[in-house]
């Protein structure tokens, strides 16, 4: 690995994995981008040639990259006003089937309940969980990236996994996760609260990420009436321009008058209604 094209090439081969277990540890395409684009800056400077096995060396850099700025985001985050949720990836949603590229984003995709699920994870907790459960990294592995003993690094992966298994096994199939976005939208457009009380769980939480807009940020709203109330008292203008979308990897809404993306709305849906409502209008999070 002498020559810096064939190391550039080598390292490409590893970026799509190295850009997901940013990805699954940060909750932003931007900031995981950043941090893979440090690991290639560090691999560039290093002495490639002494390197055993890239792939390993490049998800220890990439991890503890990630952990570094997960630990200085959640600092800056103590002064944060309502809801803090992921970076939402968004593709535009084809009527009828998913297409190949849809699928494959799904496929390959963290929903945003489970990102906001990890993002109360300590970050150590959440390294070694998603290194270890998402990745397949052994704990003997990890626990020099955590300063810690294989032991204890399982110990973090098992507590991480308790609180992922505490959620709602979500709605996999996308058809009829847009018939119960379709039917959000319908009754809060024509002010329905019936109707939407009734695609709605009753333990349903709506989140607002508004970003440094302290005047825009609400804390959540949990239950079926009182989110549908929310829902209308300001919804009905807003929803008129939404339109579908898959939302990373599920049925979900973009908001964009006159073409400029103002919202993204990520829906989780499990039994049959929907559990979930991540409503992303901080415009440094939206595509």
């Amino acid at each position: 690995m002498t020559d810096d094209g064939l190391l550039a090439t080598e390292f490409e081969e590893h970026r799509t994995r190295l850009r997901a277990v940013a990805y699954r540890m940060l909750g932003s395409p931007s900031e995981a981008e950043d941090a893979v684009q440090e690991a290639w800056l560090r691999l560039s400077r290093s002495d490639a040639e002494a390197i055993d096995n890239l792939a390993g060396w490049l998800t220890t850099v990439v991890a503890r990259v990630a952990l570094d700025m997960l630990r200085a985001r959640n600092a800056r985050r103590e002064e944060y006003v309502g809801s803090w949720l992921p970076e939402p990836v968004v593709t535009p949603a084809a009527e009828g089937a998913a297409t190949p590229e849809q699928e494959a984003v799904m496929a390959d995709s963290v929903g945003l309940a489970l990102l906001v699920v990890l993002d109360t994870l300590a970050p150590k907790e959440r390294l070694a969980f998603v290194l270890h459960d998402m990745f397949g990294v052994s704990f003997g592995e990890i626990a020099p990236m955590i300063d810690r003993t294989p032991d204890a690094a399982r110990q973090l992966a098992s507590r991480a996994r308790r609180r992922v298994r505490g959620a709602p096994a979500v709605e996999t199939d996308l058809g009829r996760q847009r018939e119960l976005v379709d039917a959000f939208l319908a009754a809060a457009r024509e002010g329905e609260f019936d109707a939407l009380v009734a695609v709605l769980d009753p333990d349903v939480v709506f989140n607002t990420d508004a970003g440094a807009d302290s005047r825009r940020a609400q804390e959540p709203t949990v239950g079926a009436e009182a989110v549908a109330r929310r829902a209308l008292a300001g919804g009905r203008p807003f929803l008129q321009h939404a339109r579908p979308a898959i939302v990373n990897g599920a049925a979900g809404v973009v908001v964009a008058p006159h073409g400029k993306t103002i919202a993204v709305i990520g829906i989780t849906s499990a039994g049959g209604r929907i559990v979930e409502i991540d409503l992303v209008i901080d415009p440094a999070k939206l595509p």
